[in-house]
């Protein structure tokens, strides 16, 4: 076994590791060009890409234009974050976190900037009063909404990129990881074995948070060999869950929105209005 022993220096400075984003993480915030972000004629502007944070907003307004929320178009432009589109001056004065999505709420006296995925989904569902219960339940679908934005980085940034990105294979954040992966699986699997959704019995914007996350594992689409390594399978109601959200149309739609790979039936870089899925379903 390779000794991938290391000390850390008493001041820590970046270096040079490689990995598939290597090219665009920095120590540092702000903008690193100057670049206006584009508008177009709807009340809402989305600044994305299909990554799972990024579907979460895309199935939101779609799950809203279905609902029959017509106030809820919107226009949404691609990010490409490996050609450091979120690092413009437009992106960055939108979300100075530099990360996608983030959304320009133009429909009320002024504009309105929300950044973070779920500050987005709790944002649209307060503005239209839906996949947002009123009642006792309402605590407990923003605890299952929270705990999705609190869990999403152990699984990207943590197993998805020790398992799949990172340019050196090291075993014990692989370890590490996964075995929390699994655990977060188990706790969703645990609550949906007393439940339809995992708010309660209605469809929210808990399901709609971690869906994009959850779903892809159980499909076998993400971070290469993972459903397998984890052993996805094994989470029945998960599989259930995901299974029944995965068919919903405005899912499906909201899944394909700023996706610029794989075929192009299953791509749509940019979306304007509804005819944009035409030949795409």
């Amino acid at each position: 076994m390779t000794d991938h022993t290391y000390t850390p220096p008493k001041v820590w400075q970046p270096s040079e590791n490689g990995g598939q984003f290597a090219n665009i993480n920095r120590p540092t915030a702000g903008a690193r060009f100057e670049r206006e972000l584009p508008q177009g004629e709807h009340a809402f502007q989305l600044y994305s890409l299909a990554t799972p944070n990024g579907v979460k907003a895309t199935v939101m307004f779609e799950e809203l234009l279905e609902a029959g929320y017509a106030d809820a178009e919107y226009d949404a432009w691609l990010i490409n974050i490996s050609e450091s589109d979120q690092f413009s001056s437009g992106f960055t004065a939108l979300n100075p976190n530099g990360k996608i999505p983030a959304l320009l709420d133009r429909s009320g006296e002024r504009e309105v900037r929300v950044f973070e995925s779920g500050a987005i989904l709790l944002h649209l569902a307060e503005k239209f009063g839906a996949f947002l219960p009123t009642d006792h339940t309402r605590a407990e679908v923003l605890s299952w909404l929270f705990w999705q934005v609190g869990s999403a980085p152990f699984i990207g940034g943590g197993f998805g990129h020790f398992y799949a990105y990172a340019p050196e294979k090291y075993r014990y954040p692989i370890d590490r990881y996964a075995m929390e992966t699994k655990r977060l699986f188990d706790v969703a699997d645990q609550r949906l074995a007393e439940g339809r959704y995992l708010g309660g019995d209605d469809y929210t914007i808990a399901d709609i948070a971690a869906a994009p996350w959850m779903i892809p594992f159980t499909e076998g689409t993400i971070y290469n060999e993972a459903k397998n390594f984890l052993a996805i399978d094994e989470y029945e109601n998960v599989a259930r869950w995901a299974k029944e959200i995965a068919a919903r149309p405005a899912f499906k739609r909201g899944r394909l929105v700023n996706k610029s790979w794989g075929e192009e039936s299953e791509q749509l870089r940019e979306r304007h209005s509804p005819a944009d899925f035409a030949g795409k379903l």
